[in-house]
C-alpha cells in the first residue's frame, strides 16, 4: 500500500540503539491512518471498534458514558527486524516519575476513571516469543519512576508482559499503565490497528477540532457519529451510548438553557 509509511528517519525511532527493543537496527515499524474514511465495505471493521455492542460497556465503565474518540486510529504494520517501542506512559510518568494526569488511572470510591484508554484489535496472530504489545501488569498504580534498563527492556524483564493473542482479539489498557512493543521476532507480519478513546470532558488528540475528516462521517451510523464527538459535557445535549447500545440525548432543563440563552446570547456556556 502507498499509504504506508516506514520509519525509516532516525529521528522517528521509539527505541534506544542496540537495546533488545531496537531489532536489528535497520528495519522500522510501518504506519497507516485514514482507515474510518476507506470507502465501505473497507472502513467498517474498523468503524465497527467505536460503538459495538460488545466494546461500548468495556468504554463506559472504564472511560465514562460519553466516552469519544480522541487519536486518530492507527494500523501498525512490522517486518522481521522491525523495532519496537520503549516503555512509556504511565500515571506516574515511567520516565520523569511525575504524576501526568493526560493519561491517568484513578479508582474513587469504587468507580474506575481513565483518562485515554488504549485499544488495539489484532490483525495478525501474536505468539508466545513473537514480540509486540508489552505491558508492566499493577504499574496503574504504581508512584516512581523506572530504572532506564527497564525501560529499554534490558532489565527487570520478568516483569514485562506479552499477551499472546489471536487474530480478532481486542487488547483494552489503560493509557496510565506503563506499555511498549517488543522488536518483532516472528516471520509473519505483525498487523494491529490501535485506537484511543477519552472522557466525553477531556482531550489529549487534536484531530477532532474543528471536525473529524467528512469522510469519516459518510455512511457511519448515528452510534459511531455519537463518539465523534468533540469533547464537552454530558450535560450540554451529548448524544451517548447507553448500557442498552442505543443513543441517549443528555440535558439540562428547558429553564436553564433558555437562562443560560438570555445571559449569554449563545446556546451553551
Amino acid at each position: 500500500l502507498e499509504d504506508v509509511i516506514e520509519r525509516q528517519d532516525p529521528s522517528l525511532r521509539n527505541t534506544r540503539e542496540k537495546t533488545p527493543l531496537a531489532g536489528d537496527g535497520e528495519t522500522g515499524r510501518m504506519d497507516l491512518g485514514g482507515m474510518l474514511g476507506w470507502e465501505q465495505p473497507y472502513c467498517d471493521p474498523f468503524r465497527k471498534m467505536l460503538a459495538d455492542p460488545r466494546l461500548a460497556p468495556y468504554y463506559n465503565s472504564l472511560v465514562g458514558t460519553g466516552y469519544r474518540l480522541d487519536h486518530q486510529p492507527l494500523v501498525i504494520l512490522q517486518e522481521k527486524g522491525s523495532e519496537g517501542f520503549c516503555m512509556h506512559g504511565g500515571t506516574i510518568d515511567c520516565s520523569s516519575g511525575k504524576y501526568n494526569q493526560h493519561l491517568a488511572y484513578g479508582c474513587h470510591n469504587g468507580m474506575l476513571t481513565n483518562s485515554l484508554l488504549g485499544v488495539s484489535l489484532q490483525l495478525s496472530d501474536h505468539n508466545e516469543g513473537d514480540g509486540g504489545f508489552m505491558i508492566v501488569r499493577g504499574s496503574h498504580k504504581s508512584n516512581f519512576r523506572m530504572p532506564q534498563g527497564m525501560i529499554d527492556g534490558e532489565s527487570y524483564v520478568e516483569h514485562i508482559h506479552q499477551p499472546v493473542t489471536k487474530k480478532g482479539d481486542v487488547v483494552i489498557f489503560s493509557e496510565g499503565t506503563v506499555h511498549g512493543a517488543k522488536a518483532w521476532r516472528a516471520d509473519h507480519q505483525r498487523r494491529i490497528a490501535l485506537f484511543r478513546f477519552a472522557p466525553p470532558t477531556m482531550a489529549y488528540g487534536r484531530s477532532y477540532y474543528t471536525k473529524w475528516p467528512e469522510t469519516y462521517y459518510e455512511g457511519a451510523s448515528s452510534e459511531q457519529i455519537a463518539v465523534l464527538e468533540p469533547p464537552y459535557s454530558t450535560r450540554l445535549d451529548r448524544p451517548v451510548l447507553n448500557e442498552q447500545g442505543t443513543i441517549e440525548v443528555l440535558s439540562r432543563s428547558v429553564k436553564k438553557k433558555s437562562h443560560d440563552e438570555k445571559v449569554f446570547g449563545t446556546d451553551y456556556f
